[in-house]
């Protein structure tokens, strides 16, 4: 890489920093080239990116963004995922992780907060975003279901009295 270059690799992570919410940071030391390839699509599939960036140049990047902390990460073969959703990225990782043991999450950042190993594991664990979505529609919807329960159930106990009147009336009537 020349510097004209680097200069351009440095200026676009920048704006991918400045436009993502979530930077994993991850080692893949002995990864086959097959097995990146089927990293590489997963993230791609989940919405993510995944890059393996110089971590000198990738240090520069970081130099001014919220994700500054995940900085000391970038020690020997390293590669670097974001995505908007951060769930989805952790999400791939970690399973990719679990299948594969040279492939090892060192950590990642949410917006200014660092994230550990066992930080990103956990984020893993939460709903995706379109499950979240999903829930919150859910319990949207719900109040307003059990309101027209409520609202109806008067009516129809009002219908079951008069109907039961009636019946009272008609026996009378041919009593």
């Amino acid at each position: 890489m020349d510097r004209t270059e680097k200069r351009a690799f440095v200026q676009a992570l920048q704006a991918v920093f400045a436009d993502t919410s979530f930077v994993l940071v991850s080692q893949n030391k002995g990864l086959t080239v097959a097995d990146a390839t089927v990293l590489r699509r997963r993230m791609r599939d989940a919405g993510a990116t995944y890059k393996v960036a110089k971590n000198r140049l990738a240090s520069l990047a970081l130099d001014g963004t919220k994700f500054q902390a995940i900085q000391p990460l970038l020690k020997g073969p390293t590669a670097i995922a974001w995505s908007t959703d951060p769930v989805a990225v952790a999400k791939t990782a970690v399973e990719f992780a679990r299948t594969n043991d040279k492939f090892v999450i060192l950590g990642g950042a949410l917006g200014t907060q660092a994230l550990n190993a066992d930080g990103v594991k956990a984020l893993a664990e939460l709903p995706s975003l379109e499950t979240l979505r999903a829930q919150l529609l859910g319990l949207i919807q719900t109040p307003a279901t059990r309101i027209a329960g409520v609202l109806q159930a008067p009516g129809s106990q009002l219908a079951r009295v008069f109907s039961a009147y009636a019946k009272k009336d008609e026996e009378k009537a041919a009593a």
